[in-house]
């Protein structure tokens, strides 16, 4: 089998290319370990920058997402056990949307679907050969049968345990990690909105995020020990840690409903800053992870996308190769960017455990000026709906 690019991995970054690339008269082929059921059901988070928003509706694939999604133009700090509203909107023009990552995925598989995409899913034993060619291919087995295919280029979509950035010889990758010691319990349960807006909170027992996933469903999480176990927490126990955490003095108070779902995430910052290697290139997780504080990581996949869109069009549509050779500097500015936020946002919202009361005072002040000062709101807000450029 032959294509023009072969894409791993059909998570959003991937899904999402495969179709902006057929939108440009572009083939592909998308590989795919797990089965589209899984990758469709399985729930993660999403919070849409309007660069995100903005390319999925001029992609053709919004329309669900401008239905079912909610669109926020704020939200709030809630420290000290009071909460302060940070107006997206009004100070930067711009808004997020609350629409959960499986969803943009069913959206975007059924786009692929509809115009007759080549998507493989259930496929193993993937390996990649040949990138410092010009031919490069994809081995891999599929319902038992063995395939090769070649292409022009590989776009490694498959995540931080995928095959494609090991697929980089390690003595020519530079990366850098933080492992963070605390982690997310997170729950999903029936019951209305707690709040109109997502309330991220800093408490002395610890964060917690209040957040949404339709008019019945809400998700919320709180800081934990990340070895902790899911079975040392009773519903009563979750309840009242969260109102601890969350509810203010003013008799704010979040709604409390059936819990259905409960898992414990690991938190992390890693990047790689060698996104390209001959024929293959990295987009998504396989190149990058955030802490989730920032509401960054499908963001950043999206962004990684559109730039590797507009390098594969230039160079199938005008022989160029100046927008593949530079993908990884162009990437890697917004990329940092984004860390720093994730990184900052992580640090002045959970308790660090052996944290002095001085480094514990810096947290509230940090937290103080960002609600206090318009510049400091700004720069806050500016980073969260996307940092400049991101919409154009």
């Amino acid at each position: 089998m032959r294509t023009q690019v072969g894409i791993i991995g059909a998570g959003p970054a991937g899904l999402l290319l495969s179709h902006l690339l057929h939108l440009r008269g572009i083939d592909s082929v998308v590989l795919e370990s797990r089965s589209r059921d899984q990758i469709e059901s399985t729930i993660r988070a999403g919070v849409l920058e309007q660069g995100t928003m903005d390319l999925l509706t001029e992609a053709g694939v919004g329309a669900r997402m401008k239905a079912e999604g909610a669109l926020h133009h704020g939200f709030e700090l809630a420290f000290e056990g009071k909460r302060h509203r940070i107006d997206l909107t009004g100070l930067t023009g711009h808004s997020i949307t609350v629409y959960a990552q499986h969803e943009v995925i069913k959206d975007l598989v059924a786009a692929r679907v509809a115009d007759d995409g080549k998507l493989r899913f259930g496929v193993s034993e993937t390996s990649i050969h040949g990138i410092d060619t010009d031919t490069p291919s994809i081995r891999y087995r599929h319902e038992g049968e063995a395939y090769e295919l070649q292409c022009d280029f590989v776009i490694g979509c498959d995540g931080s345990q995928g095959v494609s950035r090991a697929s980089i010889p390690q003595a020519l990758r530079k990366d850098f990690e933080r492992v963070y010691p605390f982690g997310w319990f997170g729950i999903l349960c029936e019951g209305p909105p707690s709040s109109d807006e997502l309330i991220y909170a800093r408490h002395e027992r610890g964060f917690a995020l209040i957040s949404t996933r339709s008019p019945n469903v809400q998700r919320m999480y709180f800081q934990c020990d990340p070895k902790d176990s899911v079975e040392n927490w009773s519903d009563d126990r979750i309840w009242a840690e969260l109102h601890a955490r969350v509810d203010s003095h003013d008799g704010q108070t979040i709604v409390d409903g059936k819990i259905f779902q409960k898992n414990i995430v690991g938190m992390r910052s890693f990047v790689s800053n060698t996104m390209q290697h001959g024929r293959l290139f990295l987009a998504g997780d396989a190149a990058h992870i955030v802490p989730p504080t920032g509401a960054k990581g499908m963001n950043l996949a999206v962004a990684d996308v559109r730039v590797l869109t507009e390098a594969l069009n230039a160079f199938y549509v005008e022989n160029r190769t100046d927008l593949l050779d530079s993908y990884s500097t162009t990437a890697l500015k917004r990329i940092w960017r984004a860390e720093h936020f994730s990184y900052w946002m992580t640090s002045m919202m959970h308790r660090i455990e052996g944290a002095s009361p001085f480094e514990q005072q810096l947290q509230v002040a940090e937290l103080e000026y960002v609600t206090t000062s318009r510049a400091a709101a700004t720069v806050m807000a500016e980073n969260y709906v996307g940092i400049a450029g991101a919409h154009a």
